[in-house]
């Protein structure tokens, strides 16, 4: 091996460790900031979990409450809330951390678009999860509660509750992600803009499907889940025209200068 050979692998192996050295260090802060947030909401463990419990307890019959099956679920249960709180909390700074390691190996144009597709992507999570306790749940608990049929009382699992409303959070939350996912398909050009407005029909049949696997196997929780998602793939559309639209006056614009 020549001195040159081995100066480009000492300096590949050196840049190699120094971007696993922050890495670490980036991971470690968003560890620590989830740890730092997690703090108060395990401390309010017991209120959180009544405030993401409201939903169904308001729509529950009169004289019946929620229960544990477990007689560790009283105590894991909010715990495990708290700790998800904490990284559903702290998920702006997280993401921020992941963007700082990426961000210097993007081009100028790379950086200008990918801020705002983060910030508008952590908006919308945010937005899917707000709508799935403000609009879906107390409609959807409802209905559920009021199908029981004559002689079953309705009490709930804490921890089957939990997880059941955790998946709903998480599933409308990406849900709300489809304008995000739609513009980048037509930014990146792995899917034409023609072509998606032309596949309506197939997007609207995928949408319901998805939708019932997501949602409870009722026809109003399917329909909450799956209008939302078309709109918001309707909404993706009309923002990749405008992005596209944008890129190409900035292309004629550039070739001018060029002449």
């Amino acid at each position: 091996m020549s001195a040159a050979d081995h100066e480009r692998e000492t300096l590949a192996e050196g840049s190699l460790i120094s971007h696993l050295v922050e890495l670490r260090d980036r991971l470690l802060r968003a560890v620590i900031a989830v740890f730092i947030l997690f703090i108060p909401c395990a401390f309010f463990s017991d209120e959180l979990f009544t405030l993401v419990a409201t939903p169904l307890i308001e729509k529950m019959p009169q004289g019946t409450s929620m229960i544990a099956t477990s007689i560790v679920a009283p105590f894991m249960a909010p715990l495990k809330l708290a700790l998800l709180a904490g990284l559903f909390l702290a998920m702006p700074y997280v993401l921020y951390q992941a963007w700082a390691f990426v961000a210097p190996g993007l081009y100028r144009h790379e950086k200008r678009f990918a801020v705002p597709l983060v910030i508008s992507s952590i908006v919308l999570f945010y937005a899917g999860v707000a709508f799935a306790y403000f609009v879906v749940f107390p409609l959807m608990f409802a209905f559920l509660t009021s199908a029981a049929p004559h002689g079953v009382q309705v009490m709930t699992d804490m921890s089957n509750y939990l997880d059941f409303v955790l998946l709903l959070f998480f599933a409308f939350g990406v849900a709300f992600e489809i304008p995000i996912a739609t513009v980048l398909l037509a930014a990146t050009g792995m899917v034409k803009v023609e072509t998606m407005t032309k596949n309506r029909g197939y997007v609207i049949l995928g949408i319901f499907i998805v939708a019932a696997f997501l949602t409870p196997p009722d026809a109003l929780s399917q329909c909450f889940m799956a209008v939302p998602m078309y709109l918001l793939y309707e909404g993706g559309i009309i923002m990749a025209r405008v992005l596209l639209k944008n890129r190409a006056a900035r292309q004629r614009e550039q070739e001018q200068r060029t002449d």
